[in-house]
């Protein structure tokens, strides 16, 4: 089988800088997130109701913001609003490292998360329309490198933080900067297919094409049933190294074990996931495929609920073993069920929109899972609270597990009831050459 950089090879540039791209930008967002926390309540001495203010006015104005950044993708083509999402992201990076005031670090966070719901829906339309056919396997091997960035921001971070945070806030600014200089000279202009004739752009308003998009009854059933798939892998960031910590306590052991999750889910991912890919498409259909992975991502919280009936071991070794391996088979398992579905998952999408407002049908879905997102957190966070007052470690995993269960048997349902199929577009025009 080919190697990944091969495969990228064979796409046209525009599909090559786009991977390239979204690598850049995890390398630069991870560099600097996992430590702006950090920065807030030490070196700033914010409280921690300030420093949670902070970070949730970034993710609501990114989730929050999706939809939009959809619709301008699709009207005003895929190219300026990745451009705008990145510049938006060096000013609002630059300003994290270099102002202390709340109005001022609210502004530079907020634009933060705007910049990411500018250019995510535009990259993603933008990947499917010239990947064209090859679809599945583009998005398979655009994964590589988005977790590739993942696992190497951090490190780049942790390094740059050592320094000074402003420097890490200057470099991850500076990676931005030059990726929107790249983005104006190297990357073509590009609309979606349906606005080819301008008939969209022209005669049919914003609100006119939101009702079309929420009027899409598969597109949002397909959403809603995806939601347990981001509230299943994030738990990657939220339950499991909480569950590392209360086993393996806060020290280097600790660290060490938290390490691993993150080491293991990024690179399971980049050494199998065109291999897991071209294995999937070779033997099912998209919808079975979704409904695999979301039941191996249910399944990745049994070694969590098996390992609740262990009796804590009193030795360190005992207790380190106890508190790295089954939330990193866990993870394993997690990245497993996301490398199964997220390239059919993303292809989906594109059919289910019937190729029409595919920036804007991202955008919307973006929004829905990120809703399902924050409210899964949030319920997670209890069940971990009253299993650990109540001294029944097994509930969440026994709740996450079902979370998965659910959603693949809806997944499923869809797939048998045929609403995975393709939708053609209403009043649907062939594409000019």
């Amino acid at each position: 089988m080919k190697s990944p950089f091969t495969q990228v090879r064979s796409y046209e540039r525009s599909v090559q800088l786009l991977m390239v791209n979204q690598f850049t930008i995890n390398l630069g967002f991870y560099m600097l997130m996992p430590y702006l926390a950090a920065h807030l309540s030490g070196t700033l001495g914010l409280a921690g109701w300030l420093v949670g203010l902070i970070l949730g006015v970034r993710n609501f104005s990114q989730q929050g913001m999706f939809l939009v950044g959809g619709t301008l993708a699709d009207r005003l083509g895929y190219k300026p609003l990745i451009i705008a999402g990145c510049v938006l992201r060096t000013v609002g990076f630059a300003a994290l490292g270099l102002v202390d005031s709340l109005p001022a670090l609210l502004a530079a966070s907020a634009a933060t998360g705007l910049a990411g719901a500018l250019f995510n829906p535009a990259v993603r339309a933008y990947l499917a329309a010239d990947a064209g056919e090859r679809r599945v396997e583009a998005f398979a091997l655009f994964n590589i490198f988005y977790q590739a960035g993942i696992l190497l921001g951090p490190l780049v971070g942790m390094v740059l933080t050592g320094i000074d945070f402003r420097v890490t806030c200057l470099v991850a600014a500076a990676v931005f900067a030059l990726l929107s200089v790249v983005q104006i000279r190297a990357l073509p202009p590009r609309r979606g297919d349906h606005a080819k004739d301008g008939r969209d752009t022209g005669r049919e308003s914003v609100l006119s094409q939101w009702r079309a998009v929420v009027a899409n009854r598969p597109f949002l059933l397909f959403s809603v049933a995806m939601i347990g798939s981001y509230v299943l892998s994030f738990q990657v960031y939220l339950a499991l190294p909480l569950e590392v910590r209360r086993l393996g306590g806060e020290g280097e052991s600790g660290t060490v074990a938290v390490a691993l999750l993150f080491a293991v889910s990024g690179l399971s991912t980049i050494l199998g996931q065109t291999k897991v890919t071209a294995w999937c498409k070779a033997r099912m259909e998209p919808g079975r495929a979704l409904t695999w992975g979301l039941f191996s991502m249910g399944v990745a919280f049994a070694p969590l609920l098996l390992a609740t009936a262990v009796p804590v071991p009193d030795g360190d070794v005992g207790r380190w073993l106890l508190a790295a391996v089954p939330p990193a088979l866990s993870a394993l398992l997690l990245a497993l069920g996301t490398m199964i579905a997220y390239p059919f998952e993303m292809d989906t999408i594109v059919r289910l929109s019937g190729n029409r407002l595919v920036a804007t049908h991202y955008g919307l879905y973006n929004t829905i899972c990120g809703v399902g997102i924050t409210l899964g957190n949030l319920l997670t966070g209890a069940a971990l609270d009253a299993a650990r007052a109540a001294g029944m470690s097994a509930l969440p995993w026994l709740a996450l597990l079902a979370l998965g269960l659910a959603c693949a048997v809806a997944l499923y349902g869809l797939h048998r009831t045929g609403r995975l199929a393709a939708v053609p577009a209403p009043d649907a025009q062939p594409a000019s050459a």
